[in-house]
């Protein structure tokens, strides 16, 4: 079986356990602590990052990009009878979003409404590219989830998190990329690639008191689960 070594809240691993999950490929994760890396990792992990995907034969495997495209190769593609170009232009597509986790990731931490707002721009600038690329039915390249799909999800799914707890939408601007984000989150993909306390770690680290949006400053809304409130969903 395929195992997987993660750490709980990082958007490359959950890139990798989504694909798997719709591929519906067997594996079994095991959790690090990245402020304390065990010796076993840092030897077989070469850049000493989250993901590593041990093969069946015992080869670990690094990067998220090489681990993702290793499970296209030995699974059934979820969009069978592409074309080269066709492929090449997914690949293109899912780098736009895998380049930008961590700027989603140092805009949700950002300390003040400034920093929040300049940092904000880059992910505007991405998600304009998708809406204008999404057709506003099925997903990024047709009826069925594929590759892109996956590539996105955790950049949607963390915005859908922001919004029920902190009422900011970074997707509100725009309404093909927001009923694509619905669309998707509907699957269960987004529940089924991560861990049970993911949300509950997420939001305790992006929404703490540290930051802009968990101090109840940045929305209209307040610091809550609206979806608890009956005011949404």
């Amino acid at each position: 079986m395929l195992k997987i070594i993660s750490y709980k809240i990082c958007p490359f691993v959950q890139r990798v356990t989504a694909m798997l999950e719709a591929k519906q490929m067997l594996y079994q994760i095991d959790y690090i602590s990245l402020k304390d890396k065990p010796d076993w990792f840092l030897e077989i992990s070469p850049n000493g990052q989250v993901p590593v995907l041990i093969t069946k034969n015992g080869t670990a495997l690094f990067e998220s990009d090489a681990i993702v495209e290793y499970i296209d190769e030995i699974a059934p593609p979820l969009h069978p009878a592409l074309s080269p170009e066709q492929k090449a232009i997914e690949r293109a597509w899912s780098y736009q979003a895998a380049k930008n986790y961590l700027v989603q990731c140092s805009t949700m931490r950002s300390h003040d409404r400034a920093t929040l707002e300049e940092r904000a721009e880059k992910l505007e600038a991405l998600f304009a590219k998708a809406e204008k690329q999404i057709s506003g039915e099925g997903f990024f390249f047709g009826p069925q989830p594929g590759n892109v799909d996956m590539a996105w999800l955790p950049l949607l799914h963390r915005a859908d998190i922001i919004q029920r707890h902190a009422g900011y939408d970074f997707v509100k601007n725009f309404p093909s990329v927001k009923a694509w984000q619905k669309r998707l989150l509907a699957t269960g993909l987004a529940e089924k690639s991560v861990s049970e306390d993911f949300e509950e770690l997420f939001v305790n680290f992006y929404l703490s008191d540290q930051t802009y949006l968990g101090s109840g400053k940045c929305c209209d809304s307040p610091k809550e689960d609206v979806c608890k409130t009956g005011a949404c969903c």
